[in-house]
This record gives structure tokens, sequence and C-alpha cells, in this order.
């Protein structure tokens, strides 16, 4: 039986691309229905855990996580962040072989991410150490581990620190699926809402994307205070990389995308059981 609400909490990371997404929900600039709309922010390795508990009704995610949520949630169509060419980069002091990297420590940002998942696709078997993800460049930097596993802005600062590109594991997958993009974040809704919230939630968020889109310069500003420090060109750049139109909705290329991972990962038997996305239609 559906649950009955008048207010549902989405829950995201409090990265700036999140922000951006997000900021008519949360400066109320859309008419939601009489819907109360709360957030949370959290870390993305907090809300694959807490996605698992069921414990918001929106959620973002790394679809790394999505099979261990798929029984509580549907993927929504739309707030993906997607890389077109380009993702999560490992990076290390020296230049390494990908045979090299077997006997290479290192840092990952969360089992549970999607940077990791395409990693193992990429190579199996890494000795791999979970770090904060904003603590890894400077870990590698200070030779504390022999690589890293680059998310977040850290995609387009590492070479400040000296640090090599050993790969760009979006460049990678682009090659390898004949130009799929590689989808890393998503958003889902737990199915106990019922088909008729689920459906008017997920429209909801898309034109709360498309109206950040329409208003990037007010929408920015908001990311901005969400941004570490970054200066403005590149939080700019690292937004425009991750809210775009495949985020508007993952379109066939998407969710083809999303399917094919998730394939390459039951072929490789890196999940229990063979994963199949199940996505809201709008």
């Amino acid at each position: 039986m559906a649950v009955k609400l008048k207010e549902i909490t989405i829950a995201h990371s409090p990265d700036s691309d999140d922000a951006f997404m997000f900021y008519a929900l949360a400066k109320e600039k859309l008419d939601t229905g009489g819907l109360t709309i709360n957030q949370v922010l959290k870390d993305i390795q907090t809300l694959n855990h807490d996605a698992i508990a069921g414990t918001y009704e929106v959620s973002a995610i790394s679809f790394a996580a999505y099979p261990y949520v798929k029984d509580r949630y549907m993927l929504m169509p739309c707030g993906a962040s997607m890389g077109d060419n380009y993702g999560p980069i490992v990076v290390a002091r020296k230049e390494l072989s990908r045979e090299e990297l077997q006997n290479c420590r290192v840092a990952i940002p969360g089992k549970l991410t999607t940077a990791y998942l395409a990693l193992r696709l990429y190579q199996e078997g890494l000795t791999v150490f979970e770090v904060p993800f904003d603590k890894i460049i400077d870990e590698v930097a200070n030779g504390n581990y022999d690589a890293g596993l680059l998310i977040h802005e850290g995609q387009l600062t590492y070479q400040n620190l000296g640090l090599k590109k050993i790969v760009d594991l979006g460049e990678w997958w682009h090659e390898l699926t004949g130009g799929l993009p590689l989808p890393l974040g998503g958003n889902v809704v737990r199915k106990d809402l019922g088909p008729d919230m689920v459906k008017s939630v997920t429209k909801l968020l898309k034109t709360a994307i498309e109206y950040s889109l329409a208003h990037r310069k007010d929408a920015l500003e908001y990311a901005l205070t969400f941004a570490r420090d970054m200066p403005e060109n590149l939080a700019d750049k690292f937004v425009g990389m991750y809210v775009n139109e495949l985020t508007v909705d993952y379109g066939e290329a998407g969710r083809k995308a999303v399917n094919k991972l998730f394939a390459m990962a039951n072929e490789k038997g890196l999940y229990e059981e063979t994963i199949v996305p199940e996505f809201v239609n709008i």
C-alpha cells in the first residue's frame, strides 16, 4: 500500500553540481503542488549506506550502490551525473602501466562508489584502501599511497601537486563502449510512495534541473557556496561537466550506458545476482 505523504526528504551530496541541480527546490522557485520538500546533505558514501537502509524518500546514490537498494528504490531518469568521455581519474607521482598498478597501494573514495566499480572493470584485483575523497590527492602526493582514484573536483586539480594521470576511466569507458557516457551518480525514489507520487516527484526533480540550466547564473552563484574553495571558473567547469542534457534525461545513450555498466559487472560476477536496472517512466 502506498504511503500518502505531504512532505518528502531529498538527500544529496554537498557538492557544487548537486547544489546546482537542486537550487530551484532549495530556494523554493517551483510550485510543488503543496508538497513540502526537505533537503539533507551528506557525503555520497553515507548516502549510499542510508539508501541501503531506505532512510529517505529520494536520494542521490552511486550507481554502484543501486544493486543493494533496488528492492526499495527505482532509478529516476533524471538527475544523473555521467562523464561524457571523462570521469574518475587514477593518478600517481610517477607514470605507471596498467600492470604496475597491480603492485600498488591504491587509495579509493569508497567501495560503493561507481568510480571504484569502474576501476574494478578496468583492472580487477587491486590492493585498495578507502580514504575520504578530498584527502586522496594529498595522501598520494605525500607518498602514503602509490596511486589514488580521484572524483569530484580532484579530477581538475591533481596537476597542481605534480601528480600524473594514469588513466581517465571516463575516456577508457568511452573507447570501450563505442562512445557511451560513464554513469557515476544517479537519483533514486522509494517505491513505497506509490506510482503516482513516484512519477510526480520525478517530474518535479526534472523541472528543477531544467530551471537551474535556464537560470544558470543564479544557480551557479548558489552552487559556488558548496564549491570547497574552488575558483569560480573551475566550479563552473565542474558543474558543466556533470549537469547537462544527460542530467535532464538519460536519453537512449544514458540508459544504454547504465545497462552496459551492470551487464559488465554481471559478466565479471561483481554482484551476487544479475542486476537489471528499473527506471521510472514519466
